[in-house]
């Protein structure tokens, strides 16, 4: 009798030391954000004794005074100019730096290295900074305010657009050059227009980013809406301050809202992918039957697909309806381009002395100086990173369970998840520094406004990130998981939320260090942090002592972003 050895029994792989390091990382972070919750005491007890100061504030902004409706028009009116204007100049900047950090643009490093790093630099300098720096240059007004959003805007749209362009299908380009186009020819005839869609539902994404930004720069003087908000709020005029403020809240709701329906136009339920050899087939089908594609060379049909009905040939697409709608975009947009232009009242004399004096303008922003207070400014660092890692961490505990109903393959009904996404719409939509304003009139000054603020803010912004992942997940695996007997919490976890771990790891990552610029940021009212002595240091003119906070905020930012990117590497 022959005995059979069995079969091998299969152990699970021993955890990397990349592995082991990443767990390390993540449980420091969770314990340092533990530490930060408790040393700036957001508990209960501090939420309890902050009720009648909520009282008493709710008693005293009611009857709300909003401006007459002709001045609040003028004021909108400027502040979507200039968050217009911005984003133009953002789009504008990007492509070229774009196609400079594109690996199949710009093949060679030399070329990669100065893009990438203008790509880092305009993303870790706070658009706060910029402003100070330009109203310095050009006075009070608008065009701080455009320069200084468009150019921090490059940081994000630059990456974004660099992305989509090393994502194109390298097809079209490849069919160019063998035509003998030049390098210029190929772009703007295979990568501009495949990346077209990218282009428009980012800057969309953008502009509303934008809008909430614009709030806090009217407190170093960038006019708008934000100006008016800041002058009541500093007088203690709470009656037309939080007027002001909620109409703000609405404003940036009612943005985001027709943003993320101009978006789902562009863009469809998803990102655009690569074109496969069907769709292209398609396209050629059915452009021949509207008489302007080109069909295959040298076939019998090409002649007659590219004639008109009066036997000339067609050397322009013809006036479908789709492209009558998109000349009706082209117009309307360039409409209201114009009129953002002359909504900002724009003085380009003004431009031109500022230009003029800029060397001598950046000569007081170095050497970098500590002025003195160098201990505290590292002290406040140390409390920077504890508002961020306390509200981020308060704001992953709350948006994941709201990120898992709103996903429509997790949500039990698609009314819930719906629910759900009104509701992150409506908190994203929320500007940082109104929340921090409410709730530093409530609790009080100091740090703890500022973390809980923003964590608020982070439920937002994580609970759509978590959302969009856990849609993205492979439903194969769920229906397998399904098909052994598992129940739906057993999906969940062991098929939905294990695909999407890293994804929500990355979000983390990027939650936390959108949170330290933020904190930085909230310090202007007296959310605590660096942004407090960033605002003193502009005032009383020691702009070298705004280039040290700065260098610091960067250095952390650096910091947390080389983590990010490493340990998104091994989880994925």
């Amino acid at each position: 009798m022959t005995i059979t050895a069995p079969p091998p029994v299969k152990t699970l792989p021993r955890p990397t030391w990349q592995a082991i390091s990443v767990q390390v990382i993540l449980f420091g972070l969770f314990a340092a954000a533990l530490w930060s919750i408790a040393s700036l005491k957001i508990n209960v007890a501090t939420i309890i004794d902050s009720i009648g100061n909520a009282t008493d504030f709710l008693a005293r902004i009611f009857p709300l005074d909003f401006p007459p409706i002709g001045e609040l028009a003028a004021m909108t009116g400027q502040t979507l100019g200039i968050v217009l204007l911005a984003t133009v100049l953002a789009v504008v900047l990007s492509i070229p730096v774009a196609l400079g950090a594109a690996r199949n643009t710009a093949p060679a490093a030399a070329l990669r290295m100065p893009a990438r790093a203008i790509i880092v630099v305009t993303r870790a300098i706070p658009e706060l900074v910029l402003a100070i720096l330009f109203l310095r240059l050009f006075g009070l007004g608008a065009i701080g305010g455009i320069l200084a959003l468009g150019i921090h805007s490059i940081g994000m749209v630059g990456k974004l657009y660099a992305d989509a362009i090393e994502d194109s299908d390298p097809g079209p380009r490849d069919a160019l050059r063998a035509a003998g186009a030049t390098w210029w020819q190929q772009i703007t005839g295979g990568v501009l227009p495949q990346i077209m869609p990218a282009v428009v539902a980012t800057a969309l994404h953008r502009f509303d980013i934008n809008l909430r930004a614009s709030v806090i720069l009217g407190y170093v003087g960038v006019s708008g809406i934000g100006l008016e908000l800041s002058a009541a709020l500093r007088t203690m005029n709470y009656q037309r301050g939080m007027a002001l403020a909620l109409f703000i809240v609405a404003l940036c709701v009612i943005v985001e809202l027709i943003s993320g329906s101009l978006r789902r136009m562009v863009l469809g339920d998803k990102a655009p992918a690569r074109r496969s050899l069907f769709s292209r087939l398609r396209e050629r089908v059915s452009g021949a039957r509207n008489g302007w594609v080109d069909s295959e060379p040298g076939s019998a049909q090409a002649p007659t697909a590219l004639r008109t009905s009066d036997g000339r040939y067609r050397i322009s697409p013809p006036w479908t309806g789709e492209r009558i709608a998109h000349t009706a975009y082209v117009a309307l947009f360039v409409l209201a381009l114009l009129v953002s232009t002359w909504a900002a009242n724009l003085d380009l004399s003004r431009m031109a002395e500022g230009f003029g004096s800029m060397w001598n303008t950046l000569s007081l922003f170095f050497p970098p100086d500590t002025g003195g207070i160098g201990d505290e400014l590292w002290k406040q660092l140390i409390v920077t990173l504890q508002i961020a890692l306390a509200a981020t961490l308060i704001g992953l505990i709350v948006a994941i369970p709201v990120g898992l109903l709103a996903a429509r393959n997790v949500a039990p009904t698609p009314g819930i998840a719906k629910g759900f996404r009104v509701f992150i719409v409506i908190v994203r939509g929320i500007p940082d520094l109104i929340l921090a304003i409410i709730v530093i009139v409530v609790t009080g000054l100091g740090a703890t406004a500022g973390a809980i603020a923003l964590s608020v803010g982070a439920i937002g912004l994580l609970s759509k990130l978590i959302a969009d992942s856990v849609e993205e997940t492979d439903i194969r695996v769920q229906q397998a998981v399904v098909a052994g007997g598992a129940t739906r919490m057993q999906v969940l976890i062991a098929a939905t939320v294990r695909q999407s771990g890293p994804a929500i790891i990355a979000h983390l990552f990027y939650q936390l260090d959108t949170n330290i610029r933020a904190a930085t940021l909230l310090g202007v009212v007296g959310a605590g942090g660096l942004g407090f002595y960033l605002m003193n240091a502009a005032r009383v003119m020691q702009f070298d002592v705004v280039t040290m906070i700065v260098l610091m905020i960067f250095v952390v930012v650096m910091v947390v972003e080389g983590l990010a990117i490493w340990v998104r590497k091994v989880v994925s």
